[in-house]
């Protein structure tokens, strides 16, 4: 074990208080922008008042969507107007999709959006039924900073202004460097001051533990959570891998790297940050306990231990791959007489509704004797085992550490030898010729963000808002026309999903007005992107990507009936289409 930082960093707001709450300060008006929520934010003001300052503290994070929340009179608001700040160090959309989801808070209530000004400043108009017209200037304080690949981002940051301090001493407007910026830089500045291996990997993992308060809130639709937590894991995790293929001279959208695992793990804390950044081998491979559930109804991920019962109670032959760390990747191959189909899930072991929704199809499919199915239900079962250990500090979470393999690639691009998991699919398409694969996928549940390098989560900025069930198909040039073909007969099928059509068409219309428009094709209310691609070895792959990181109940069950009438809608249609349907 080899540690690279084991660090105390002092909360900002204790900080802020402390230095203003002593001394004399009367008369002073303060404002401040900080990472904390609004529980914490508004007892430091309390604290501040009995002093004799005039304090508001506000979010660094998400400055908009907290000022309608906080600040803001909705009592008679009919109209909305919101000229969101443009900068030319940021995406156009970048303040645009940091709004998100006020379209879908101000429900019924009459909202429009347009591009403003590079002063860092969102400046909002609304009406009232009584006639009143109010206007508010609502500042989001960036500051542009160099990241680890030598770049410029335009990032959220802490920010304080000072004014009417006693005895004629200067106001202050400056930013405000915050625990969570901090705690960020100095993990990313212990990484790349440590002496790396020449070759991969790098390290078996490389964890970054924090504890840090911050901003927990749900919102009053979807799923949607503001989460400056989140944020942390996904902005280390991400940043990491930008980090370690840069160091290793690959392109930014390459996903063979093979870092090794890097795992974040963000928890709740009081009072100052800790951050312990260390070198760890793998632990031994066991999987941390979830309670069995009927498949059918299941309203959480189960345990692994559960999903390779339930595969081997299902009919055909068995075959094995192994992951890095040691766990079995299992599947099985029945022959019959219709086209062949592979059906996998658990990629992306993150995304928890496809194992369940391919395990409810392909019961039954394999009620008809002559289904030719090769199925494997989790392809990626360490990952799998890391995101239930992640689930039990932060449940809600999309915990984007448990998306790739051990060896911190994506186990579809992984080297030749030694094959791990990825030697699973191929027994699978050795065994059955499979000419479709149906690769069963999702997504984040809420809306994702990177705000320490810039805000929106760079290489995935269209998989930032959630924009309902999502089908992507690639296909061998050759197979353009049959390609189409089956997706119109899917999405068709899905039509009899109840709920599906009304689920789809809220999340497209909230996720376009933050995105500014649709960025693919909508079939039969399903989004779709059709691709000629010749890298996979099926002439045909389709990919369901439902919005489950991370999601539990109701909207669990429905998100992997989804997936299961996907599988079967799929099979269904490709057997008609090659001629052989029984």
């Amino acid at each position: 074990m080899t540690i690279l930082l084991d660090e105390r960093v002092p909360r900002t707001l204790d900080a802020l208080v402390r230095e203003w709450a002593r001394g004399d300060h009367r008369g002073t008006a303060l404002e401040a922008w900080l990472f904390e929520d609004e529980t914490a934010r508004r007892a430091a003001e309390a604290v501040l008042s009995e002093a004799g300052i005039a304090a508001r503290l506000r979010s660094a994070y998400k400055p908009l969507v907290h000022a309608f929340l906080e600040e803001i009179d909705l009592t008679g608001l009919t109209r909305v107007s919101v000229r969101y700040p443009v900068h030319g160090e940021a995406d156009r959309l970048r303040f645009l999709s940091e709004a998100y989801p006020l379209a879908a808070l101000l429900d019924g209530i009459e909202t429009r959006f347009e591009p403003g000004a590079a002063d860092m400043t969102y400046r909002v108009t609304l009406s009232y039924g009584d006639g009143r017209i109010v206007e508010h200037a609502v500042f989001a304080p960036n500051r542009l900073r160099t990241n680890h690949l030598g770049q410029v981002d335009l990032t959220p940051t802490g920010w304080l202004k000072v004014a009417h301090r006693p005895r004629g001493m200067p106001d202050r407007d400056e930013a405000l460097e915050t625990e969570i910026e901090l705690v960020f830089h100095k993990v990313m500045a212990a990484v790349a001051a440590h002496d790396w291996p020449e070759t991969e990997p790098y390290a078996e993992t490389l964890a970054i533990d924090v504890e840090i308060p911050g901003i927990e809130r749900p919102l009053d639709y979807g799923d949607e959570v503001m989460s400056t937590r989140e944020a942390l894991h996904e902005d280390f995790y991400f940043s990491l891998l930008e980090f370690f293929k840069h160091k290793s001279g690959r392109p930014p959208e390459d996903r063979g790297l093979q870092p090794g695992q890097i795992v974040p793990d963000i928890r709740a804390g009081e009072g100052d940050a800790h951050v312990r950044v260390e070198l760890r081998p793998f632990a031994p491979p066991e999987d941390p306990a979830r309670p069995e559930q009927d498949i059918e109804t299941a309203e959480a991920a189960p345990g692994l231990d559960q999903i390779h019962r339930e595969l081997a109670a299902l009919p055909g032959e068995t075959f094995e791959g192994i992951s890095r760390e040691g766990r079995p990747v299992r599947g099985i191959y029945r022959r019959g007489s219709r086209p062949a189909v592979l059906v996998t899930s658990g990629q992306h072991a993150n995304e928890t509704s496809a194992p369940v929704g391919t395990l409810r199809a392909v019961r039954r499919l394999l009620a008809n004797p002559e289904a030719n199915i090769a199925y494997i239900p989790v392809e990626n079962p360490d990952g799998y085992a890391l995101h239930g250990r992640l689930c039990e500090g932060n449940p809600r979470h999309m915990h984007h550490a448990a998306r790739y393999t051990s060896l911190g690639n994506d186990l579809e691009y992984g080297r030749a030898e030694p094959l791990y998991e990825i030697g699973a699919r191929n027994q699978a398409l050795a065994l059955s010729g499979a000419k479709l694969h149906l690769n069963l996928h999702g997504y984040p549940a809420h809306e994702w963000t990177r705000p320490l390098t810039g805000y929106l989560p760079r290489g995935f900025e269209l998989w930032t808002i959630p924009k309902g069930f999502f089908l992507i198909m690639r296909h061998h040039p050759s197979w353009a026309e049959t390609a189409r073909t089956l997706i119109e007969a899917v999405t068709k099928g899905l039509s009899a999903v109840p709920g599906l059509a009304a689920f789809n068409r809220r999340q497209i219309e909230i996720c376009a007005v933050h995105s500014g428009g649709t960025p693919y094709e909508i079939v039969n209310d399903v989004p779709c992107l059709v691709t000629a691609d010749e890298r996979h070895p099926t002439p045909m792959t389709l990919i369901t990507e439902f919005p489950d990181e991370t999601i539990y109940g109701e909207a669990y069950r429905f998100a992997h009936t989804v997936q299961m009438a996907t599988v079967i809608a799929a099979e269904e249609a490709y057997a008609s289409i090659m001629g052989q349907a029984v």
